[in-house]
């Protein structure tokens, strides 16, 4: 855990070794960044707001060295602070004040979902100009290969595996994020967001008060 606040570290930290976990903490971005090298945790919890390396560059950095899961925390809740955080490579969110109880479900979430990766192998999906390899966990559209997060492959993967079949913001909750509560719901439209950013604006459709599906007209 990355956190400049020395009571919310300590109170997190108690809660989760007494949920069993074996908890490293750093107070400052450098000394985060050195943490994981040497301690190669099975999941980070970085605060945003750090002094000195930001809690993004951080990220950035921790994600260049080791793909890890990274829950982060933020005291602010503006949509560019959470689709920033999670472009750089964060797989989820919580924002300050939150419940103990919350972030050790979430912490348990994305581990159960480390433990299902990587995605089910199997042929690649060609949708249009679209190319979808499980396998491989690329992605390439018009012959271009495009990066994507690992938590956006997989929102991908869900949507191009049946496309044109609507999923509603719970159950992709709980079929990439792995959340048992339908908890998080701006997540998934900050990485729906991103992947519109990055394949164009019509290859997810959302129908409204429903969720959202994946357009093969949009890849025509």
């Amino acid at each position: 855990m990355v956190e400049d606040e020395a009571t919310i570290a300590a109170s997190v930290a108690a809660r989760l070794r007494a949920e069993g976990f074996e908890v490293e903490t750093a107070a400052d971005g450098l000394a985060g960044i050195e943490l994981c090298r040497l301690f190669r945790p099975d999941l980070v919890i970085l605060d945003l707001m750090l002094p000195g390396v930001d809690g993004l560059e951080v990220c950035r950095r921790i994600q260049r060295e080791r793909a890890v899961p990274v829950l982060m925390l933020t005291a602010r809740d503006s949509e560019t602070d959470v689709e920033v955080g999670l472009a750089v490579g964060a797989d989820d969110y919580l924002t300050k004040p939150f419940s103990p109880r919350e972030l050790v479900a979430r912490v348990r979430a994305l581990l159960r979902r480390i433990e299902r990766t990587p995605a089910p192998a199997g042929e690649q999906l060609r949708l249009g100009r679209l190319v979808v390899n499980p396998s491989t966990r690329e992605v390439v559209l018009d012959g271009h290969p495009i990066h994507l997060t690992p938590k956006e492959f997989d929102l991908l993967y869900r949507l191009a595996h049946t496309p044109h079949v609507v999923y509603g913001r719970a159950r992709l909750l709980r079929e990439v994020w792995g959340h048992r509560v339908a908890t998080g719901e701006r997540t998934v439209d900050s990485h729906v967001r991103a992947l519109r950013r990055k394949l164009g604006p019509g290859v997810i459709r959302t129908v409204h008060g429903v969720g959202y599906a994946l357009s093969t007209e949009g890849l025509t």
